[in-house]
C-alpha cells in the first residue's frame, strides 16, 4: 500500500484500546471524516507507514492520531505496530483500534482482543513517515538563515597552504565557536527570497563535511586549529562552519499549526522545478510564525487575477473587471524541520505540480 509517503526517524502508533467513554476526538471533528469505502480492517505489512494506514480509512490522512483518540504526550512514549498486527475500523465508536483477532465475548457479539508485543521493540515497528528522503536535511545544513550566516566561524588558512581540504587534513579557523567542538562546512549558495515581499530570508547551503576542533585559539591569537573528519566535496580558505547539532529522536505526530499560517513555497530540492509527492520543499514560515514539527498544512496554487470579459456585454456594460479566481488545493505538506523563519515540509500527496510561490496553510 503507497498511495502516500513520508519520511522520519521511527514515530510509531500507540495502542488504544478504551471503552464507551472514549469517542474518538475525530468524530467529532468535520475535518476528519472516513472514506465512504473505508475498508472494515487493515492487516500490517511490512514497508507501510501510520501516514499509508490512514490514508486507507480516512478522507485527510494526517486526522489519524485524532481517530485513536490519543494525545501528543500518549504518542511520545507509543507501544508500537508491527507488521502481521490489524487494525480494525470501529464504526459505532468512530474510530481505530489495534487488534491481534477477534474473540468471543458473549452470544452475538464480538471482542477486539489487544496485543502488546514484548521481544524485540523497535526493530520492525512502522514508521509513522517513511526513511530516507529527509535524513540529509535532518543533518546537514541546507539553509542558513542570514544571522547566522553573518556570524559563522570561516576557514582562513590550511596547514601546508593546501588548495582544497581533504579527510584528517589540518584547518585554520576564525571566529566565535560558542563553545561548540564539532562543526560542518558549508559554502552559501543562492539567496532565499520571500515571494511576496522579495526580502532575502536565508541562503541555501552547499555542504562540503565536518571538522573537529584541536586547538582552540590561545589567548590573544586569532585562529582555532581544526582537523577535517570528514570531506563530502572539497573545502578550503573562505568556507563557513556551522556547528553540528545532533539528529533529534523525533515522534512525528501529524496535526495543524497551533495558530493560523499562511506560507509560500520558497525553494524545491532534488533540482527539480515542479514537486511531487516525496519531494521536500522550503516555506518561508518557521517556529517564530507558529509552526512546528509536525504541522501539517495544505498546499494550494494561487488564484490568477483574470478580466471578467463578460462584464462588457449584453446589459452589464461594466467594462472588463479584474476578478481574483480561488486558489485551487493541490496538495499536503508535512513540516519536518523548523528554523526561526524558515521551515522544511515533505510533500504527503500532490494532484498537481507544486511550484515557487504556491501557498502553504493551516487545513481548512
Amino acid at each position: 500500500m503507497k498511495n502516500f509517503s513520508t519520511v522520519g526517524t521511527r514515530l510509531l502508533l500507540a495502542m488504544a484500546f478504551s471503552g464507551a467513554s472514549a469517542m474518538s476526538a475525530a468524530a467529532q471533528d468535520s475535518r476528519c471524516e472516513f472514506r465512504p469505502n473505508a475498508p472494515d480492517q487493515h492487516t500490517v505489512a511490512r514497508g507501510d507507514t501510520l501516514w499509508d494506514i490512514a490514508g486507507t480509512f480516512l478522507q485527510k490522512p494526517w486526522c489519524w492520531p485524532r481517530v485513536w483518540g490519543l494525545n501528543q504526550a500518549e504518542i511520545a512514549d507509543p507501544h508500537w505496530i508491527y507488521p502481521g498486527q490489524v487494525i480494525w475500523f470501529d464504526r459505532a465508536a468512530g474510530r481505530l483500534r489495534l487488534g491481534s483477532r477477534l474473540t468471543p465475548a458473549e452470544p452475538g457479539t464480538v471482542r477486539l482482543s489487544p496485543r502488546e508485543r514484548t521481544e524485540g521493540l523497535g526493530k520492525d515497528a512502522i514508521p509513522a513517515i517513511p526513511p530516507g528522503v529527509i535524513e540529509p536535511f535532518l543533518a546537514q545544513p541546507l539553509i542558513v538563515e542570514s544571522d547566522e550566516l553573518k556570524d559563522a566561524p570561516r576557514i582562513v588558512a590550511t596547514a601546508g597552504n593546501r588548495v582544497f581540504l581533504g579527510k584528517d587534513d589540518k584547518a585554520y579557523v576564525r571566529g566565535n565557536l560558542k563553545g561548540a567542538t564539532s562543526f560542518q562546512a558549508f559554502r552559501p549558495g543562492k539567496p532565499l527570497r520571500d515571494p511576496v515581499t522579495k526580502a532575502v530570508v536565508g541562503h541555501e547551503a552547499h555542504y562540503l563535511g565536518t571538522l573537529a576542533l584541536q586547538k582552540e585559539a590561545a589567548p590573544g591569537a586569532d585562529v582555532h586549529t581544526f582537523i577535517v573528519t570528514g570531506a563530502k566535496e572539497e573545502m578550503g580558505a573562505g568556507d563557513l562552519l556551522m556547528r553540528s547539532e545532533p539528529v533529534p529522536i523525533q515522534n512525528y505526530v501529524p496535526h495543524p499549526p497551533a495558530v493560523p499560517v499562511n506560507a509560500r513555497v520558497l525553494a524545491i530540492y532534488d533540482g527539480v522545478v515542479h514537486a511531487g509527492q516525496n519531494h521536500v520543499v522550503s516555506i518561508n514560515r518557521g517556529k517564530l510564525d507558529g509552526l512546528d514539527v509536525g504541522a501539517t498544512l495544505e498546499l494550494y496554487h494561487v488564484g490568477q487575477t483574470v478580466a471578467d470579459r463578460s462584464a462588457s456585454k449584453g446589459w452589464h456594460n461594466l467594462g472588463n473587471p479584474q476578478v481574483r479566481l480561488p486558489d485551487e488545493q493541490v496538495g499536503s505538506l508535512f513540516i519536518f524541520r523548523v528554523f526561526k523563519h524558515v521551515s522544511y515540509g515533505l510533500i504527503m500527496q500532490a494532484t498537481e505540480p507544486v511550484v515557487v510561490g504556491d501557498v502553504a496553510r493551516t487545513p481548512e
